[in-house]
């Protein structure tokens, strides 16, 4: 599956978030929105809303492509339960996603280039499927070869970034565990994003 290249910054800027996650914060130097002299934007349609909170969440996920997200939607909306915490609930367990949370990823296209790569294990085995679905009680860990890696070790030894309730980490063995589903309310986005509308959106795009 394509890895997303795209520009990143410019995208952070757009949504007025570093919502990457990257260590040297886009909006540090460029206070105003994109576009001459930082114009003041109109007010957008209910479409443009939509929009704007579908972009949110691609970017809160590492950039998911909009086939991704519909496939999701289409099997949160098949499970007897409540569709938008099941939606969101599998984009949050993902693997990339998990090795983000638990903090061997500086940011989640890092997360996802160790999935990638073959550096995380899942239960003992390796897995580099980067939408592989974790669920309760696997264990997501760093392989032996790679614990000694500088950037996985400069991001656990991040001690503003915190580990969600849902997961439990031992940074000493580089190893976590997922304990529960994850709820909307629990998940630590890096801003704030309307599930409903989102949901609303695919629903046409089924």
């Amino acid at each position: 599956m394509a890895r997303y290249t795209g520009p990143k910054n410019r995208i952070a800027r757009r949504l007025g978030a570093n919502v990457f996650g990257r260590t040297r914060n886009p909006l540090a130097h460029k206070q105003h929105p994109p576009g001459q002299h930082g114009a003041k934007r109109k007010k957008k349609s209910d479409f443009g809303v939509q929009l704007e909170e579908k972009q949110k969440l691609r970017a809160s996920y590492g950039m998911l492509s909009q086939k991704q997200l519909v496939a999701y939607y289409r099997k949160a909306i098949t499970l007897n339960e409540n569709t938008q915490n099941a939606f969101i609930s599998m984009l949050e367990t993902r693997l990339d996603t998990l090795v983000y949370r638990l903090k061997f990823g500086l940011t989640i296209f890092h997360a996802q280039q160790l999935v990638a790569h073959g550096h995380i294990l899942v239960d003992g085995k390796k897995m580099d499927k980067r939408s592989f679905h974790v669920k309760p009680g696997m264990t997501v860990s760093i392989r032996e070869k790679s614990k000694n890696n500088p950037l996985v070790k400069q991001s656990l030894e991040r001690t503003a970034v915190e580990v969600p309730t849902y997961l439990s980490l031992d940074a000493t063995k580089m190893s976590g565990q997922l304990l529960a589903s994850p709820h909307l309310d629990q998940i630590p986005l890096p801003l704030p994003v309307n599930v409903a509308v989102v949901c609303e959106f695919l629903a046409h795009s089924t």
